[in-house]
Formats: structure tokens, sequence, C-alpha cells
């Protein structure tokens, strides 16, 4: 996605212990957020729903 969107996107990966994780209750694992909207894991791990959500929001 960050070749496609270039410098409109900037990909940042947290761990569940880091500061910028700590004011969000995450239940599980893995989640992907996007200007602080929930993003669906069923759209974020399919390459063109990512696309198409990023797509409205860029």
């Amino acid at each position: 996605m960050q070749e496609k969107f270039g410098d409109k996107l900037e990909t940042r990966i947290h761990t569940l212990d880091s500061e910028e994780a700590k004011q969000y209750t995450f239940k599980s694992p893995t989640h992907v957020l996007f200007e602080n909207e929930w993003v669906p894991l069923k759209v974020a791990l399919d390459k063109t729903k990512m696309e198409a959500f990023l797509n409205e929001r860029l």
C-alpha cells in the first residue's frame, strides 16, 4: 500500500506494549487503525478491499 499511495500514507507498526498503543483497549494481537478509525481485519488483510478503503479516505 505504501508503494501505491506514496506520500499520502505513512505506515507505522507498534507492539501492544508501546506508548502509542496504550491509549487503546486492544482485545487481540492484530489491529489496524487508519486515522484513529478501526479497519476491519477482513478489509485490512485483503489487498483489493484495503485499496478501496484507502481510495475513499485519501
